[in-house]
């Protein structure tokens, strides 16, 4: 056997082995993973919870670039209406190019000496000459127009691509974190799928019971003379203008369901809600719990007032209402509904902003 074909036997079983080695790796990191114990209840719904606000926190991430697209869809539709304007122009100066070199042309089958010897009347021809020569000085001048219009519509028409390929790259990462979420969601229902069926069974009834709950919590919440029981989580504390405004759309919306990306009328993500709030109260708030956060006057935790906005994370990842007894209502994430918390029901509180 040669030594070529030698090396390539060698490299060739090399491969073969490699390939097994991986193949026989997956399977075993594969049987490893399902040898792995059951959790029993309490353990599955720690790690659903924790998936849940994984996926609340990629969805925020991802709420945090819609400020960006809006603003790079702004620059390059003004882009394209400046393209189309300037466009317009270089077509004009194109049109006037064309008609003096219509009318030049007419003009130059014989040189200027040859014209003014066979001409019968020399003063005139002399004072046409003149008139020749304004007429060139206009072409001249009607190409530098067209070369400066059409310089600034190259340049135009560039800005146009760039700010496309940067728009489109923020799309991706959007969609990346979009599928982050959808993955966290994935793997929580992975986690269930351990369960017996009564375990499952039993998480889904603590689920409806907590949506009722809000359920309930909202109509007490509608009825302002009505006094709740000692036992119950207390109502909001009344609430005057803006602020108050914005409390009652936040709490009417108890019970509704967590999408991301949605700002009601009945399905809400959390910068979903306070945004859905205050705009019933007249203010306008990005659709961001970060942006939210410079969206105020920033207030102590000491300072809280029925209406603020209370945010966690670092960076900044969820946002809720403040409505009075060291409570808010907020939307947690996808596997809890539109609900009322106490202010330190999860940790990292960052501060507090007050709209409007």
């Amino acid at each position: 056997m040669s030594i070529g074909r030698t090396k390539r036997f060698r490299g060739i079983a090399l491969a073969a082995i490699t390939s097994t080695a991986v193949v026989a790796g997956v399977i075993f990191i594969q049987t490893g993973a399902e040898a792995e114990p059951k959790p029993n209840l309490d353990q599955a719904k720690a790690q659903v919870a924790e998936l849940q606000e994984k996926a609340a926190a990629a969805g925020e991430a991802a709420n945090d670039l819609r400020g960006q697209i809006t603003a790079a869809q702004i620059r390059v539709k003004a882009l394209q209406a400046g393209i189309a304007k300037q466009q317009a122009q270089v077509d004009t100066v194109k049109r006037q190019i064309g008609s003096l070199a219509v009318a030049g042309y007419q003009t130059s089958g014989m040189t200027t000496t040859a014209q003014l010897l066979l001409s019968t009347n020399p003063d005139q021809f002399l004072s046409q000459a003149s008139t020749a020569q304004a007429f060139a000085g206009q072409q001249n001048s009607a190409l530098r127009r067209f070369q400066a219009a059409q310089g600034k519509l190259t340049d135009l028409q560039a800005s146009e691509q760039s700010e496309l390929a940067a728009l489109e790259a923020v799309k991706a990462q959007q969609q990346a974190l979009k599928k982050q979420l959808d993955a966290n969601v994935a793997a929580a229902e992975k986690v269930l799928d351990k369960l017996t069926d009564a375990e499952r069974a039993k998480i889904r009834q603590e689920q409806q019971e907590e949506v009722e709950k809000a359920q309930d919590e909202r109509k007490r919440a509608s009825r302002s003379n009505d006094r709740m029981d000692e036992e119950e989580d207390p109502g909001p504390v009344p609430a005057n203008g803006r602020a108050g405004v914005a409390v009652q759309a936040a709490m009417a919306q108890l019970g509704d369901r967590y999408v991301w990306g949605a700002e009601g009328p009945s399905t809400f993500d959390c910068s979903g809600l306070t945004k859905y709030a205050w705009g019933k109260a007249g203010v306008s708030l990005s659709h961001s719990s970060k942006a939210q956060f410079g969206e105020g006057r920033r207030v102590s935790r000491g300072e809280l007032q029925p209406g603020d906005l209370v945010f966690y994370g670092s960076p900044v990842h969820h946002v809720g209402m403040y409505i009075g007894n060291g409570r808010m209502v907020h939307a947690p994430n996808p596997g809890r509904p539109v609900k009322t918390d106490d202010l330190d029901y999860m940790s990292g509180y960052t501060g507090a902003v007050r709209p409007g």
